[in-house]
């Protein structure tokens, strides 16, 4: 009986870093050494795990920033608990350093490492990188639009055979810098990662018709309390002038006013 050949599986792709992708997240990248630095004593202060990617992202290990030099020229990393990991990092031509700190993302690339000594144990040693990103997406408040009277986009869209179509999708989240959709599990095909959805219209009560374009950056799903699934959208607005910016704060204040005076019995 002859064998069944197995057939080969394929790598996994590796990981993309945004450090790289610089047209879309070159507003987040620090240049300045004292900004750098900056950064980099907080890591060392919180004492914060730092995943480091090599080998074209396929290969990592764990560990933490230790010391900067005495001229801020240098960092001292502690080595990873994998002695051939340890050994493969320092024959690496580039490293990708990435953590959290204070729920904000921060990468950062280093050409080589060298070993090291410190506080007499082992440890890499490394040159200050030159840039360093900061992803600090929040930097709009984010308002949970009301489940019982849901804020509707209405979206046109294009079928694969060009007619148009219209959809209507409830927005679970609002902020000055996008928007979140609660599709359906259907509706969910129409909006995929980097799609531009122009003349999007929003009827924000009591305010007025914010007209935009919409640019979808990620989906999941999730399950609301009464156990329906649906996908969140999530969506940014692009290129909104900032009449338009001014027009969706002043509505999430009147909302996030009127929330706290309900909580507090004063309506």
């Amino acid at each position: 009986m002859a064998e069944t050949e197995v057939p080969a599986q394929p790598e996994p792709a590796p990981p993309r870093f945004e450090l790289e992708q610089t047209d879309d997240y070159s507003k987040f990248l620090l240049y300045s050494k004292s900004e750098i630095v900056f950064v980099l004593r907080a890591l060392i202060q919180k004492g914060a795990m730092i995943t480091v990617y090599f080998d074209h992202g396929r290969s990592f290990l764990l560990t933490s920033m230790l010391a900067l030099s005495p001229d801020n020229n240098e960092l001292i990393i502690d080595i990873g608990s994998d002695d051939e990991m340890n050994r493969q990092a320092l024959l690496a031509d580039k490293l990708i350093f990435i953590t959290m700190i204070d729920k904000v993302k921060v990468q950062f690339s280093l050409g080589k490492l060298s070993s090291a000594q410190h506080e007499g144990r082992e440890a890499f040693r490394g040159a200050l990188p030159a840039t360093l990103l900061r992803l600090q997406r929040r930097e709009y408040f984010r308002l949970s639009t009301p489940v019982a009277h849901p804020v509707i986009c209405v979206i046109p869209l294009k079928r694969a055979d060009g007619s148009a179509l219209v959809v209507d999708v409830p927005l679970l989240d609002l902020s000055g810098g996008g928007a979140g959709l609660m599709a359906s599990s259907e509706q969910a095909a129409l909006f995929e990662t980097d799609m531009i959805f122009p003349d999007c219209k929003i009827a924000l009560p009591d305010e007025g018709l914010l007209v935009a374009t919409l640019g979808v950056r990620n989906s999941y799903e999730i399950t609301t309390k009464n156990s329906s699934h649906h996908v969140r959208v999530g969506c940014e607005f692009i290129d909104l002038p900032g009449s338009k910016r001014t027009m969706i704060q002043r509505y999430i204040t009147r909302v996030e006013r009127e929330r706290k005076a309900r909580l507090s019995g004063l309506i």
